[in-house]
């Protein structure tokens, strides 16, 4: 793997949007203008027991599994997005302030569904920049469910295997969406409980360009994504 520097918002430039970690599938979408989205937040017990967090606008959720469901993180009384509803996808095609936010259905497994149902994949754009997350992607995306999500710029990906696509497949899922920014997630960190099944990220990173940041925290505008891929690993809370 090659270990790079990359570019970042400089003083007196755009102000940046942030994505903080806050471990297993969750992160907080910080927009420049201050909108706030939370994504598949975990609940205490798993090894990320961040306090609440305030002034959250939305929370986007993938599917029903008790690792992503956690509404409580939120204080307040945020839009809640579900991706599922009865084991079935909801469409979701929303505005929240200025991020625009669609779902696409995929599966939590290769086999359509069984055993461990449906996922339901969310974008987001903002200022220019689309996001995508893939929740728990079971499969190599269809060609279908590719154009569905379109051209994407950062990809949160899950890598660990077991419950979710493993380092070989998410590779190649890296590949058929081409995205600037890959960020890994649900895998196995040391917080995470130890009797979790799934395996670390090491492999995953292998012959990739890879920054690691030592922080929970990404910060990027649209002019400081970096002209190659390059898989940022950050640090969980």
């Amino acid at each position: 793997m090659t270990y790079i520097q990359m570019p970042r918002p400089i003083a007196g430039g755009a102000p940046a949007s942030t994505l903080r970690w806050l471990g297993h599938s969750s992160f907080l979408l910080t927009t420049a203008k201050g909108t706030k989205i939370l994504m598949d937040p975990i609940p205490k017990g798993y090894g990320y027991d961040g306090p609440p967090l305030e002034g959250v606008d939305a929370i986007t959720i993938t599917h029903e599994h008790g690792d992503h469901v956690n509404v409580s993180l939120a204080e307040g009384n945020p839009l809640v997005l579900r991706g599922l509803a009865g084991g079935d996808w909801v469409r979701i095609d929303q505005q929240v302030k200025e991020v625009l936010i669609h779902s696409v259905g995929t599966y939590h497994d290769g086999s359509q569904g069984n055993p461990r149902g449906k996922n339901a994949v969310f974008v987001f754009e903002v200022e220019g920049t689309k996001i995508v997350h893939l929740g728990d992607l079971g499969h190599v995306l269809s060609k279908e469910q590719t154009s569905s999500i379109g051209p994407v710029d950062i990809a949160l990906v899950p890598v660990g295997g077991f419950y979710t696509i493993d380092a070989s497949q998410a590779t190649q899922v890296v590949e058929q969406l081409g995205s600037k920014v890959v960020i890994p997630m649900h895998f196995q960190t040391g917080k995470l409980r130890p009797d979790w099944p799934g395996g670390g990220v090491d492999d995953f990173l292998a012959g990739k360009r890879v920054e690691r940041l030592g922080s929970s925290t990404y910060a990027f505008t649209r002019e400081t994504l970096p002209n190659e891929t390059t898989v940022v690993v950050l640090i969980s809370e």
